[in-house]
Parts: structure tokens; C-alpha cells; sequence
């Protein structure tokens, strides 16, 4: 229990219904720690500021893609890993988002 409450905001659900909210959370949350860098091409992120990051992701990511992608050490890379498995999803919320 004490695992959600050090949560910034809800976990990327492995479905990824919820993964446009999340990338804007992890976005804001990111740029807050200036660490926004991090998750952008050609980046000379430090070291430690990718470490943070890819914790960081790590923590707000569901527990079965978390093993699903347990071999990435790079935070740019599971960045990309996740926004390619959940792309497609933009094409099917946003136009009812719209409509609504």
C-alpha cells in the first residue's frame, strides 16, 4: 500500500486505456524535475539523470510491462518501446474525445 501512496499519479495501465493522461503526467512531472531531456532524441543526459528517469518510469508503468521490459536500461528507449505499443490508441480516443 505504501508503494501507490509514493506515487506521483495512476500507473500506466498494461491495456494502455489510460496512456494519453499518462504521457502528459510523465511529461509535466519530468519537466518539473528538469528531466524532460531525457526522453528526447540525442539527448547528453548524465548518467544519473537517466537512472532517475528510467526509475521513475519504471514506477509509474504496470507491474507486467514493467517484466515485459525489464531488460531496458535506457529511458529514451522504453519512452519509445511504450509509445510504440500504445499508439495506436491515439487514432481511437482522441476522434470520440472530440465528438464528445
Amino acid at each position: 500500500m505504501a508503494n501507490i501512496e509514493n506515487r506521483k499519479f495512476i500507473t500506466l495501465d498494461i491495456s494502455g486505456k489510460n496512456n494519453l493522461s499518462w504521457v502528459l503526467d510523465v511529461k509535466l512531472h519530468l519537466s518539473a524535475k528538469k528531466l524532460r531531456h531525457t526522453i528526447d532524441e540525442d539527448n547528453a543526459a548524465s548518467n544519473e539523470e537517466h537512472a532517475t528517469t528510467l526509475i521513475f518510469l519504471r514506477h509509474h508503468i504496470d507491474d507486467g510491462l514493467k517484466y515485459e521490459y525489464l531488460t531496458v536500461k535506457n529511458p529514451l528507449e522504453l519512452w519509445q518501446n511504450l509509445n510504440d505499443r500504445f499508439e495506436h490508441l491515439k487514432a481511437v480516443v482522441l476522434p470520440k474525445a472530440l465528438n464528445d
